[in-house]
């Protein structure tokens, strides 16, 4: 049975997990690997059933616990060689028979999942979301854009669930405590994604067939689960889409599971 979720999510970590059954991934590993251990045994895994860790990019809340769990479990680890280098030099080592690389927008697999990395603006060195296509449904991850290009439409127009980032209220940014660069850097196109811009990219993917999204990586300090949740409520609702029917839409919380599917 495949299965869809996400450790965690948010500002001060991340980490998503997928399996169809029988390959069990994890999407990042942004937090400390005793808790990445609780969370798997919550959804009823161990550290010993990964197969391979991705990484999207190489920043603290998505790469801090990635070294420690593959040491330790024995996990590959797996990302295009700019993400692989950039996130060696902030986290330390790993076993060199434990990483795996492999070049953006080139699909490869792991077991008998196809995985379909593809490029996404943000301000790192070479950043992905993922596309995961198994027993005919694919599966997306695609959080920390700054904006969404035809390249991101391409990869998620057919999945049956995406997690996608819904980082941040312009208006709370904006009335915020960040200082002005960061707010700059939040707001630009190799930043994060506001509640709005996330709520349209929603409403296009149930216009094309998506049945179960789920609003990650918000912003501590910029956003609330309700906030973001309504924004992207109201706009299904002018596009009259139907919450329970059309599509199952949650947040996913910084910290808990959230059963996309």
């Amino acid at each position: 049975m495949p299965k869809f979720c996400t450790l965690f999510s948010g500002s001060s970590g991340n980490c998503t997990f997928i399996s169809d059954g029988r390959t069990n991934l994890l999407v990042d590993a942004g937090v400390s690997a005793t808790r990445i251990c609780a969370a798997l045994a919550e959804i009823g895994y161990t550290p010993y059933d990964i197969d391979g860790i991705l990484l999207t990019h190489e920043h603290r809340d998505h790469v801090s616990g990635v070294n420690v769990m593959s040491r330790n479990f024995s996990i590959p680890v797996y990302a295009n060689s700019g993400t692989m280098e950039k996130t060696l030099s902030t986290i330390g080592w790993i076993f060199d028979d434990y990483i795996h690389t492999f070049r953006t927008n080139e699909k490869f697999s792991i077991g008998d999942i196809e995985v379909f990395p593809f490029s996404i603006p943000h301000d790192t060195v070479d950043p992905v979301g993922y596309t995961f296509r198994f027993d005919g449904e694919y599966y997306s991850v695609a959080t920390d854009i700054g904006y969404i290009t035809d390249n991101i439409l391409k990869h998620l127009c057919k999945s049956k669930a995406v997690l996608i980032e819904s980082n941040h209220d312009v208006d709370m940014l904006k009335c915020g405590p960040y200082p002005y660069p960061l707010k700059k850097r939040i707001l630009s196109d190799r930043g994060h994604l506001s509640n709005e811009n996330a709520a349209h990219l929603a409403a296009q993917l149930v216009k094309w067939g998506t049945k179960s999204i789920a609003l990650g990586h918000l912003s501590e300090k910029n956003n609330t689960e309700e906030v973001a949740y309504k924004a992207t409520a109201e706009c299904f609702a002018n596009n009259d889409i139907c919450i329970g029917t059309d599509v199952n839409l949650q947040v996913a919380p910084k910290d808990g599971i959230c059963e996309i599917c």
